[in-house]
């Protein structure tokens, strides 16, 4: 290797011999060069790390004669913070005064202009208008920063630099705008993005925050890209850049002027120092020089200004803390730092201080000691802001802060002012406290934010929180905006007071009101409210008596708070330190007695009241409560009865998992597409996984979890990660029935939205007690469900027509969801049966459904049956068999006693003429009756005057006791004496 390295230094040097050669041929009438025609610099590296010194003309074939390439220093050479490599001697030198050196590292400070390597350019977003121009849409210097674009273009600004060690980055941004998407990544020479923990950038809402990335050895590319939604079309606020450096380079050729309002006084500097307020200097200033008596400067400054006249937004007032008298002095103050005179004509003076004033009563949960001073009381009193008492057994102290008069600042406050174009005065604080309210003093300049914060160590447990809804804590304040121009109050809550996400804003005026927020986490130790007066930049103050007023701050549940009254144990409360005994779940405390009292059935606590029988709610139709008694559930199941008799029931369990849907694509004024992105969990019992909404583009990574809630998404092409989701808020965190009926608890699902199908859908009724400005109720949320049989896929939801985002009113929201799953379960109501005829003895029954089918699962429709049968042909031969045996029986009975009848004629007429003629005589008869063993034909009947079933009767009498047939004769007799009277008539 060591012969292959002195092989390619033998060819670089005769490539250098003959490349002069050359030029000397061509060149030979241009002038010799000086040293201000050419500089030096370095080849590459080697494979052994050494490297050659070249010259390099500033122009081409302008001059002759340049320096012959030596051996240049190796490749690992560096020099020191304050110093710079003089390419001449290859030597370090320390930097002259008024100019400074990081030595491995560059910086950039000054932004009149992009510094030599920064690419700045604006492209179209793959989801817009391609026909937008963007080729404007970039990163502008601004001076003391650079500010990216405010339009729906992707700007990029980058820079390059090879790093001969691993290295750092280090930069400040100011990012107070959640509508642009602002993100920093680092690639390689191969276009391959680093490892980071995250490419997107943290909103800075306060303040100035600070970045740092380490660097690894080789080429780097460093990107800065914004791209802005403004999704109300309102205007945002750009991204601000400054201070870049980077360390890791292997030196530097040259050291850096001081910027205007800075200096370094010696050698070898390797930083410049601001110069003080009333003071000024140049570029590459060794000294700041004084203003003149009637000019000022702020800290930093390159220039003086003339003071303006004192005016009364000049000066402030405030109280000063209570003496042993339990007086309060007012005093006024000029606004730091004073830019203002006096002594111009026209200028007012101010006012004298020192007037006593009554202090006002301390606060809620505190004292008043000898020195009338306020302290807190213990955890086990109270206090109305007098004297402090003791909690009441059986009762607890409802802990937390409650602040309504404002003689000093609390100790867990603190206010401060954030200066958008100068970043290095010191201001003063912000918020004044003046009695009654605390409020915003005037600032340097109108464009100034004015921040307060309160920070609370954390919060109890949830003994007095809804735990269904996850409520920990709650903030309460009432304030008020006197503005003439376009001024914002900003209320923001986070980690900490400088990572904090925005909650609410308001614009211009507004009257004397109340704002409400629930904390659902334990993270949440931060509140910060911030005052703007105006965006456009003015370095007149021409808005100072433009203010924001607090009146009063209420958070409940805070560790280390103090208590304003004391109330009987929690119904919920588990705490360990607790001193009264809570009533067990799903009883209520009796008013007057204290007395543990059971709830109605089917009823939840009312844990924001837990004394009184007013703390039981009742729970809506279909749902029942938990085991807690927080809250009402449904188990996915619904009854109904119909028409008559019929009861129709329904399961939703195959539709109680978390269920995501996104509405029609959203286009902002430029055309950038954006989504509705909604999550919905529809019913279940206490193991349901809540459907979650979060926020991935800030550090805050907000979480609401409910029932129903609401993320803006948009395209994922824009960003590294698959799905980007902003601006969560929660719609339904309660269930309040389950219903056939439109209307329920002051909710309403109007029938215009979704017009009805043959059956009635099936309505799941939301809320949620999260308010906002816009929805003081809190919102809510209605999700039809709707029978479809045919519908395959299970989470087919729909939206409104009329209200492609949901709602029509920004405060309740409107789903149809269609589902085969949305309908009854099939019972045998459901299917009808058909018999077939009989065919060779085989019958058949077929069931089938009742159209159009209207169910869904249930009873399952009955297989086809098969059953043997006799046919038409058999009973039509049957019935003539029986009548044909019927026709021979009776023909042989008419002959049977036709033969009879024959015999007893023929027997009377042989009594007949036995009786020789005698009239009234017949013959004695041997015997009365018919001897056993003589033939019946000797009966004697009369056949004249009887009927046929007559004569058959007659033959049917009892035999006497001695076993013959009794015989009357009276049909003899009757027939002697009809004879007789016919003789006598004759």
């Amino acid at each position: 290797m060591m012969e292959q390295g002195l092989g390619h230094l033998r060819i670089c040097a005769l490539c250098a011999v003959v490349l002069g050669l050359l030029f000397a041929c061509t060149a030979a009438d241009l002038p010799m060069c000086k040293g201000s025609d050419y500089h030096f610099e370095y080849t590459e590296c080697d494979v052994l790390g050494s490297r050659w010194r070249v010259a390099i003309p500033n122009k081409a074939e302008t001059c002759t004669g340049l320096p012959d390439p030596v051996k240049g220093t190796q490749c690992t050479f560096s020099c020191s913070e304050g110093e710079f490599l003089d390419m001449q001697s290859q030597q370090c030198q320390k930097c002259a005064a008024g100019t400074f050196s990081l030595g491995t590292s560059i910086a950039f400070e000054e932004w009149d202009s992009l510094p030599t390597g920064f690419i700045t350019h604006g492209v179209t977003t793959n989801e817009g208008n391609a026909f937008i121009n963007c080729s404007n849409s970039t990163w502008t210097p601004k001076g003391e920063y650079v500010a990216s674009n405010t339009d729906e273009c992707t700007a990029t600004l980058s820079y390059a630099v090879s790093l001969k060690k691993p290295g750092a980055l280090s930069f400040e941004y100011f990012y107070p705008d959640s509508s642009i998407y602002f993100e920093f990544f680092v690639q390689n020479d191969q276009c391959q993005s680093t490892d980071s923990e995250s490419r997107w950038m943290r909103i800075s809402e306060s303040s100035w925050s600070h970045y740092k990335v380490e660097l690894s050895k080789g080429n780097n590319v460093l990107y800065w890209r914004t791209t802005t939604y403004a999704l109300l079309g309102s205007a945002v606020k750009p991204v601000l850049l400054r201070n870049i450096q980077v360390s890791g380079v292997a030196y530097t050729s040259e050291c850096f002027h001081c910027k205007p309002g800075t200096h370094s006084s010696k050698e070898g500097s390797a930083h410049c120092t601001p110069c003080p307020a009333d003071t000024y200097s140049n570029k590459g200033a060794t000294v700041c020089h004084e203003c003149e008596s009637d000019k000022y400067a702020v800290p930093g400054s390159g220039s003086c200004k003339p003071r303006p006249a004192c005016r009364n937004n000049d000066y402030f007032y405030t109280h000063t803390p209570c003496d042993s008298e339990g007086k309060t002095q007012l005093m006024y103050k000029w606004i730091e730092p004073k830019i203002c005179s006096e002594i111009i004509e026209g200028a007012v003076k101010l006012p004298a201080s020192g007037e006593k004033q009554t202090c006002p009563p301390c606060n809620p949960g505190f004292f008043v000691t000898n020195s009338s001073a306020c302290e807190p009381c213990s955890k086990d009193s109270y206090s109305d802001g007098k004297v402090c008492k003791k909690c009441p057994v059986g009762t607890e102290a409802v802990l937390g802060f409650e602040y309504k008069w404002w003689n000093t600042m609390p100790k867990n406050m603190e206010s401060s002012v954030f200066h958008q174009e100068f970043s290095n005065s010191d201001q003063r604080t912000a918020w004044e406290v003046a009695g009654e309210y605390i409020y915003t003093a005037p600032g340097v300049q109108d464009t100034d934010y004015l921040t307060l914060t309160l920070n609370v160590p954390g919060y109890r447990a949830q003994s007095m929180a809804n735990s269904e809804m996850n409520e920990l804590s709650r903030i309460t304040f009432v304030f008020e905006t006197i503005c003439t121009a376009d001024c914002r109050f900003y209320f923001l809550v986070g980690y900490s007071k400088w990572n904090n996400y925005l909650v609410e804003q308001w614009k211009g005026r507004n009257r004397k009101q109340s704002y409400s927020y629930m904390i659902q986490s334990n993270h949440t130790v931060s509140f910060t409210w911030t005052f703007q007066r105006t965006e456009e930049f003015n370095m007149d103050t021409n808005f100072s008596t433009d203010a924001a007023k607090i009146y009063s701050i209420h958070i409940t549940n805070v560790i280390g708070g103090v208590a304003s009254q004391c109330l009987r144990c929690a119904v919920t409360s588990d705490k360990a330190d607790s001193s009264c005994v809570p009533c067990p779940p799903g009883h209520y405390m009796v008013n007057t007695t204290g007395e543990c009292e059971n709830c109605p059935p089917n009823t939840y606590i009312r844990t924001s009241q837990p004394v009184g029988k007013t703390a039981c709610v009742q729970c809506g139709p279909n749902t029942k409560r938990n085991k807690a008694y927080t809250a009402c559930l449904s188990d996915c199941t619904f009854r109904v009865q119909t028409g008559g008799e019929a009861v129709q029931t329904y399961d939703f369990s195959p539709l109680s998992n978390v269920t995501g849907f996104t509405s029609s694509p959203r286009f902002t004024n430029r055309g950038l597409r954006y989504f509705h992105h909604f999550n919905l969990n529809l019913c279940g019992t206490e193991s349901r996984v809540p459907a979650t909404c979060v926020d991935n583009v800030t550090e805050s990574g907000k979480v609401v979890k409910g029932y129903v809630c609401q993320s803006t998404v948009v395209p994922s092409d824009i960003r590294s990660q698959s799905m980007v989701s902003s601006q969560p808020f929660i719609i339904g965190d309660s269930l309040i029935g389950v219903t056939t009926e439109t209307t329920l608890g002051g909710m309403s699902s109007p029938a215009w939205m979704f017009p009805s199908p043959q059956l009635p859908d099936v309505i799941f009724y939301y809320k949620s007690s999260d308010t906002t400005q816009a929805c003081k109720q809190g919102r809510s949320a209605t999700v039809r469900l709707r029978c479809n049989p045919t519908a395959n896929v299970k989470d087919h939801i729909m939206l409104p027509s009329k209200c492609s985002e949901g709602t029509c009113d920004g405060c309740t929201f409107h789903f149809l969801w269609e589902s085969q799953h949305a309908c009854p379960l099939c019972t045998t109501d459901h299917y009808r049966e058909i018999v077939s005829a009989c065919i060779q003895g085989i019958q058949r029954t077929t069931y089938v459904w009742q159209q159009p089918l209207q169910c869904y699962g249930g009873v399952s429709l009955p297989t086809q049956k098969v059953s043997a049968c006799v046919s038409l042909d058999f009973w039509l031969k049957f019935g003539v068999s029986i009548g044909l045996i019927t026709a021979v029986l009776l023909a042989s009975l008419i002959c049977y006693f036709w033969k009879k009848t024959r015999k007893l004629q023929y027997k009377y007429s042989r009594l007949m003429m036995s009786s020789g003629g005698k009239e009234c005589e017949l013959p004695t008869a041997d015997s009365c009756a018919i001897m056993e063993g003589e033939d019946a034909e000797d009966d004697l009947m009369d056949l004249t005057h009887k009927s046929f079933f007559t004569k058959i009767k007659s033959f049917s009498r009892e035999r006497t006791s001695d076993g013959f047939d009794s015989v009357p004769l009276k049909s003899s007799s009757r027939h002697q004496q009809y004879e007789e009277e016919e003789e006598e008539e004759d």
